[in-house]
């Protein structure tokens, strides 16, 4: 290959910057995954309380509610290696504060509800700025690839973080959330070793940061098509944030050990993981009409076949299909939103786009809690695949979905 060749076909990893954040964002993420796996194990072993376990879940992802909106401005504003790399030690700290907990016979519900809500704030700036400084580390003809390959990693991550975070958890109760502490420890040293500016070579728009908070939000209102996928997606993040729990439960009621439990999330996982990998791919062969369609379809089909599984195996082969089909929808929204979007406005955009599809997470949390309480994981499988049909139904009908133009080059 000649070096012209190569100058227009550019490897994704060849680039230094992306490697770097890639492969420290995998340590991090694997431990995330594995004290997430553990965490509603803890709550349920310590209190017996699916409602307990609900309310540790939506701290977590209250912040994806609340924070949203005015991190994005300060993403623009602020230096995003700093925003960083203060994420992830702020969100290690906090995580070193259970397995000391625990040594000392104090922890609480109430201490992991702070800890779970510390690690969402700072996943919430992480994010942004991740997704903000991106598009200044990648060109956009790989944009859509390194997308692929952050879902790969998030999905990677989880395949191996629920048998490890069943594994730990059964050696020692404490094991999980040092895992976790010590990759966060990590992925704060890889950040040192960033070398591109993260900042975007435009300035943003000098305006009071009250205006600046919402100015996202009203980029979103003018694009129907990308309003309607956010609503879309907020739908479904509702539904699959509280299945995680519904099948913990649904699996403990099959007489599932912790062991069982990570295995059952551990193949979960392991379909998003091949789906992660597939989209890199299948991305450029689907318009976003199709996937946006068709993927709420599959989830629907899908999901009333939890009603059928009586094993862990075959809970965990279910979810994996569902999440098979996840990062290609990932993918296409996010690339379609990242080259509309112009960079300097990307942190306010994104936080927006967060608020409104993630922000329901915490509903699904409590949401799963309290119906699993009164309906048992029956009822709660049912209501959820209520809500996903709703859902599927919703975006076949959608004009904004139907004309959707092709995705940008």
């Amino acid at each position: 290959m000649t070096p012209a060749t190569t100058a227009i076909r550019p490897t994704l990893w060849r680039n230094r910057d992306f490697v770097t954040l890639w492969s420290g964002q995998v340590v991090a993420t694997l431990g995330a995954r594995i004290s997430a796996t553990a965490m509603p194990l803890l709550v349920l072993a310590t209190t017996g309380s699916p409602a307990d376990a609900g309310l540790v879940g939506a701290a977590a992802t209250v912040p994806f509610l609340v924070a949203n909106l005015p991190a994005g401005p300060l993403v623009d504003r602020w230096n995003r290696r700093r925003i960083l790399l203060i994420s992830q030690v702020v969100a290690g700290l906090a995580m070193a504060t259970v397995p000391i907990a625990l040594w000392l016979g104090i922890l609480t519900v109430a201490q992991l509800v702070v800890v779970a809500f510390a690690q969402g704030v700072c996943s919430v700036f992480f994010g942004l700025a991740e997704s903000a400084s991106l598009p200044t580390i990648v060109p956009a003809a790989l944009l859509p690839t390194a997308l692929a390959q952050n879902e790969a990693r998030s999905r990677g991550a989880a395949l191996a973080g629920g048998p490890l975070g069943g594994l730990l958890f059964g050696l020692d109760r404490a094991l999980p959330f040092i895992a976790d502490a010590i990759s966060y420890a990590a992925a704060s040293i890889a950040l040192l070793f960033l070398r591109k500016d993260l900042q975007s070579a435009a300035t943003a728009p000098a305006e009071p940061f009250w205006r600046a908070t919402v100015s996202g939000l009203r980029w979103i209102w003018r694009h129907p098509l990308i309003r309607t996928a956010i609503l879309l997606i907020a739908a479904s993040n509702l539904v699959f944030q509280a299945l995680i729990l519904v099948i913990v439960v649904l699996a403990q009621r099959h007489g599932a050990t912790a062991g069982d439990i990570g295995t059952m999330l551990g193949i979960y996982s392991g379909g998003g993981l091949i789906g992660a990998l597939a989209a890199g791919r299948l991305h450029r062969y689907f318009t976003p009409k199709l996937v946006i369609i068709g993927v709420n379809w599959c989830w629907a089909a899908l999901l009333p076949l939890f009603l059928l599984a009586e094993d862990p195996l075959r809970i965990g082969a279910i979810g994996a299909a569902t999440a098979f089909i996840g990062p290609l929808w990932n993918v296409v929204i996010v690339s379609y939103t990242a080259l509309l979007v112009p960079n300097e406005l990307l942190g306010r955009v994104s936080s927006a786009a967060m608020t409104l599809s993630w922000g329901v997470m915490p509903i699904g949390s409590l949401g799963a809690g309290l119906v699993l309480t009164i309906a048992g994981p029956t009822g709660a499988v049912l209501v959820l695949a209520g809500i996903m049909l709703v859902t599927a139904i919703g975006a076949t009908i959608s004009p904004a979905v139907r004309h959707a133009q092709p995705l940008p080059g």
